[in-house]
């Protein structure tokens, strides 16, 4: 059921027919979104949630940056104006937008052969390049600095202190107490390689991994549309690559897949203009924001909310691992 919003005020500000169907989509950790069926036809309704990015004027941004997008030839799925020529809809104090539907279908990288890999690695790289061409001038700043061990030495004890006091306890508490008593002992080794402040900074698309990644079933080797466009923001480009070549190629046990990480970085480098030097300290950059991370424990025992739980065993296996096997990750995303 749409969250306390009436179909009929909202369709009237488009061109769109009257609502006959409103079905949930599932996917999606931050806002929400409802497949939407009308006499013309199928949309992707969007609901604004999340309080860090619904703000109209930063979804308007979005609106612009995608469009601009397309009009290079990226997939994306720019939203509909309405009557007013607008693409935001503030309806009882929440924002909405209308995008068409696209058909498609979400794969990870176990799904995807080594050239859909690279054709992945170089889909990145155009949008980044992309970005740069369409969005406002940067403004000189600072890359953000990197996690200092001492706070999360500190929050590792509190989430100890959580997890001891949760009831009735369950697998996913000893679960979390092992990574933790883990993680709080490799840090306690490797607190020396804390790296300085990141690269190149840029405008990047800031959450892609494969639920924002359509697929159709019969052009499985292109991507149909990249959506969720919530986190666009300047961050550094070659950070963004290996964040999304940790999702994609992540397996169950908590191991990358190598040989398709080394694909996907190879045909990222080419497409985004980015130097191998680039990728390795992205690389050291992004395992020490894994080392100190603990946000999906946050979620569960501070907010209560438990929807990353599926995510964690492997995300927590992958920090291990990746540490175990730094200089061979490194290696796939450079060479």
């Amino acid at each position: 059921m749409l969250h306390a919003t009436p179909l009929g005020p909202l369709l009237k500000r488009y061109a769109a027919g009257s609502a006959v169907a409103c079905e949930p989509v599932v996917e999606g950790l931050l806002n929400r979104g409802y497949r939407l069926s009308t006499t013309r036809g199928r949309y992707f309704l969007k609901h604004h949630f999340d309080p860090e990015t619904a703000h109209p004027t930063a979804i308007a941004r979005q609106h612009r940056a995608t469009q601009r997008l397309a009009d290079l030839g990226v997939p994306v799925a720019p939203p509909l104006a309405g009557h007013d020529g607008r693409t935001v809809a503030v309806v009882g104090g929440h924002a909405y937008a209308l995008h068409p539907w696209v058909d498609g279908r979400h794969r990870h990288g176990g799904q995807l052969t080594t050239g859909q890999c690279a054709r992945l690695g170089a889909l990145l790289g155009v949008v980044h390049a992309s970005l740069e061409r369409v969005m406002p001038a940067r403004r000189r700043q600072a890359p953000p600095r990197s996690a200092d061990p001492n706070d999360t030495f500190a929050l590792i004890d509190d989430l100890l202190g959580r997890v001891r006091r949760h009831r009735p306890s369950d697998a996913f508490d000893a679960l979390a107490r092992h990574r933790l008593l883990e993680r709080r002992a490799l840090l306690r080794r490797h607190a020396d390689r804390r790296p300085p402040r990141g690269g190149p900074v840029g405008w990047v698309h800031g959450d892609f991994h494969p639920f924002n990644v359509l697929y159709r079933d019969d052009a499985p080797d292109v991507p149909a549309a990249i959506v969720d466009w919530d986190r666009l923001g300047v961050q550094p480009r070659a950070e963004e690559a290996v964040r999304a070549g940790l999702i994609f190629f992540v397996r169950p046990v908590g191991a990358l897949d190598l040989p398709k990480v080394r694909a996907y970085a190879r045909a990222y480098r080419r497409a985004a203009g980015a130097t191998s030097s680039e990728l390795a300290a992205a690389v050291h950059r992004v395992w020490w924001e894994r080392l100190n991370d603990f946000w999906m424990l946050r979620w569960h025992y501070e907010r209560g909310d438990t929807r990353a739980d599926p995510q964690f065993p492997a995300a927590s296996a992958l920090v291990v691992w990746w540490t175990r096997e730094y200089d061979a990750v490194c290696e796939a995303f450079v060479e």
